[in-house]
């Protein structure tokens, strides 16, 4: 039976149009996806919107819209966003769909008959922008430490999950399983808070109405981080527990903590991994709205084009670390790594196989290829070391073109060795530069799949084609 990979990225408030920080963890899941089903396992991912709460509530009341009007007219471009970047996602999720609400309702129910829901009273601070609860020691100056904006003190009547009570069984969790929280730098952070203690979690609210009613209080509406997480599960269809939850930094105790509890409670297992990835600036500055830099896709791509997006923002930065975004930084990696690297071998190797045909032979170049490192980078989702190993059996490729000279000796083995490399290149590439794998493998006759690499390439008759990237000036 095949093996099955399910990977998530969060649900994204419809608030704005998407940006960088939107892409970044969808692109990332589209890589895992497509290497898992490259490798021919059953795959789901899962992407979507995050639809209730005060903060849509508040942005739909300033446009006189509904919430749900709001939603709908923004959702088309979330959907517009990830297609234009080739990100080929099976379930768009909306906490507004029923099957989502449904769902919802019944852990609810579930954990509230297990004694873990019970009715108090809310006193404290919270940030709407964040839809996050904060204590007065969070605060600077009176201000979300997100936001930097006035936070309003709330008083009013709410169910809370007993989180307390899972701080001993969350220990125990993350010991039995250490690679939970990824990548693991980011383990004892997280469980030094969980050793601190837990308060219990306020799960409600009624001074608004936009969200899912309680099962057991019709007065009140869920909290939008209890709602929204279950997406993951509700969203499921049939692949639970998720493989990875790919999550920004700024949530992973959202989706480490509060998450896995609720699961406990409600006798789900929990996912097994959540992996937090870091933050982009942009020119070394802080990507925001308020100071005008928060960069949407189209403008992404309009710079290099969709692959070139792709493959800069897991070149340029580990998986996991923050990274600075330059529009001089992508030109330099696209002109010095995807046009003379790897566009110029295929251009040499395609121009002289057309012209003197190849001849089978073993390929004793595809040792230098070191498939298992990359297999297992994939599995420790260190994307950007997969990419690196990659590029790395591409500079050996082009140091062998250099050093046989086939278009002096008429090598046809060399340029059979030097198209079967190719081959091994774009299959691997495929995840990162799905369209320009695509181009290759038509022009050099071979399919893309992972069994593939091992196969020796058929001698095709491989023509010359359009030049894949063109330098930029």
């Amino acid at each position: 039976m095949a093996k099955k990979f399910y990977v998530t990225t969060p649900i994204y408030y419809p608030n704005d149009i998407p940006h960088i920080g939107h892409a970044y963890t969808t692109i990332a899941a589209d890589v895992l996806s497509r290497w898992h089903k490259l490798n021919g396992e059953k795959t789901r991912f899962l992407t979507g919107t995050d639809e209730h709460g005060k903060k849509i509530q508040s942005a739909a009341e300033k446009q006189g819209k509904t919430p749900k009007e709001f939603a709908d007219e923004l959702i088309p471009k979330f959907k517009d966003a990830w297609k234009k970047l080739n990100i080929n996602y099976d379930r768009f999720i909306r906490t507004t769909d029923k099957e989502h609400e449904k769902v919802v309702q019944e852990v609810l129910k579930k954990v509230y008959d297990k004694g873990d829901i019970y009715l108090g009273k809310y006193e404290g601070y919270y940030c709407t922008a964040c839809e996050a609860y904060y204590t007065e020691k969070d605060l600077e100056n009176d201000c979300c430490p997100i936001h930097k904006t006035k936070i309003e003190k709330l008083k009013e009547p709410s169910y809370f999950f007993k989180l307390s009570k899972y701080q001993k069984k969350l220990l125990e969790f993350y010991k039995k399983n250490p690679e939970f929280i990824s990548p693991d730098y980011r383990q004892k952070e997280i469980i030094n808070r969980v050793k601190e203690g837990l308060n219990d979690l306020s799960i409600s609210r009624t001074s608004f109405d936009w969200g899912i009613k309680l099962p057991f209080d019709k007065k009140h509406v869920c909290y939008v981080w209890f709602d929204a997480l279950l997406n993951y599960y509700s969203g499921a269809d049939g692949f639970w527990p998720a493989d990875v939850h790919l999550v920004g930094k700024d949530i992973l105790w959202f989706h480490s903590v509060i998450w896995p509890a609720m699961l406990l409670s409600a006798g789900i297992e929990p996912p097994k991994k959540v992996f937090a990835h870091g933050w982009w600036t942009f020119n070394g500055e802080k990507i925001s709205k308020s100071r005008g830099n928060a960069i949407n896709v189209d403008e992404l791509i309009s710079i290099a084009g969709v692959d070139a997006l792709r493959y800069f923002l897991f070149r340029e930065t580990p998986f996991g670390e923050d990274g600075d975004f330059s529009k001089k930084m992508l030109i330099e990696r696209y002109n010095n790594e995807l046009a003379d690297k790897l566009g110029n071998l295929i251009s040499r190797v395609a121009a002289l196989a057309e012209k003197y045909e190849l001849e089978k032979t073993e390929n004793k170049l595809l040792k230098k290829l070191k498939l298992k490192e990359i297999e297992k980078h994939f599995e420790k989702i260190e994307i950007d070391r997969a990419l690196n190993e990659i590029f790395a059996f591409i500079d050996n490729c082009n140091e062998y073109v250099q050093a046989k000279k086939p278009w002096e000796t008429h090598y046809k083995k060399v340029l059979y060795e030097l198209s079967d490399s190719i081959k091994a290149i774009a299959i691997l590439l495929y995840p990162f530069i799905p369209s320009s794998s695509e181009k290759i493998a038509k022009q050099f006759g071979f399919e893309i799949g992972y069994k593939e690499i091992e196969k020796p390439l058929k001698e095709n008759k491989i023509k010359r084609a359009e030049i894949l990237f063109n330098k930029i000036k």
